[in-house]
C-alpha cells in the first residue's frame, strides 16, 4: 500500500537557533555522522584499529564503554560509506548508524564548563581534549566530550534533544549580559 504522503525527515533541534550568552554558546550541530560500534569488551586494540578506519581528520573516535566507541565526523556519510566502516571491522566488532537517533549539540566557551556543571556530577575539569564520559544532564542520558579547552561537545538521543536543549537554555541563562536582557524583573514583595 501506499502512501500520499512524502516523508521528509527533520532535524531534532529544527529551528532551533544558536544561543550565545556571555562567555557561553550553544548550537546544534546538524548532519554529520554517528556511528555507534560494538566490539568485545577486552580487545585492547579496536581503539587503535577505529582511529585507522574512521580515517584523519575526518573523524573522532570516542569511547562510550568497554569494547564500544562512536565514530562521530561533521560530513554525512552515505549507506555504501558507512557499510565500508563495518566490512573494515568485520569480524571484530559491529556497526550501527546512530546518525538520525543521536543528536550532537556544542557548548563553547569560557564559561562552559560552570554551564555544564549544574547539570552534571561528572568533573569536567578532569578531562582532557578528545576525552568523553557517559552521564546524566540532570535526568537525560549523554555523552559529554571535550573538544578543546573551552569546547564541549555533547550526543544524546534523539527522543530527549529538544529537553536536553532546553535545560542547556535555562542553565546558561546566568551569563546573560544585562545590557542584552530585555525581560522585566520580577520583584517579591
Amino acid at each position: 500500500m501506499s502512501s500520499t504522503f512524502d516523508l521528509s525527515p527533520q532535524p531534532a533541534l529544527a529551528g532551533k537557533q544558536p544561543i550565545v550568552r556571555d562567555g557561553v554558546s550553544l548550537t546544534p550541530l546538524f548532519g554529520g555522522h554517528v556511528i555507534h560500534v560494538l566490539g568485545r569488551s577486552g580487545d585492547n586494540e579496536l581503539g587503535a584499529l577505529l582511529r585507522d578506519v574512521s580515517g584523519s581528520g575526518s573523524s573522532a573516535v570516542r569511547a562510550v564503554s568497554p569494547g564500544q566507541y562512536f565514530i562521530v565526523g561533521d560530513v554525512t556519510l552515505t549507506h555504501a560509506e558507512t557499510m565500508a566502516v563495518a566490512e573494515k571491522l568485520k569480524p571484530r566488532a559491529d556497526v550501527v548508524d546512530q546518525s538520525g537517533g543521536r543528536v550532537r549539540i556544542a557548548v563553547r566557551g569560557p564559561m562552559s564548563e560552570r554551564v555544564l556543571a549544574k547539570g552534571t556530577a561528572v568533573d569536567l575539569a578532569s578531562l582532557t581534549v578528545g576525552q568523553a564520559a557517559m552521564t546524566l544532564i540532570g535526568h537525560i542520558g549523554a555523552q559529554i566530550i571535550r573538544t578543546g579547552d573551552d569546547g564541549f561537545e555533547i550526543i544524546v538521543l534523539r527522543g530527549f534533544a529538544a529537553s536536553l536543549w532546553d535545560d542547556l537554555d535555562h542553565m546558561s541563562r546566568e551569563f546573560i549580559s544585562p545590557a542584552t536582557n530585555t525581560a522585566p524583573l520580577s520583584i517579591a514583595r
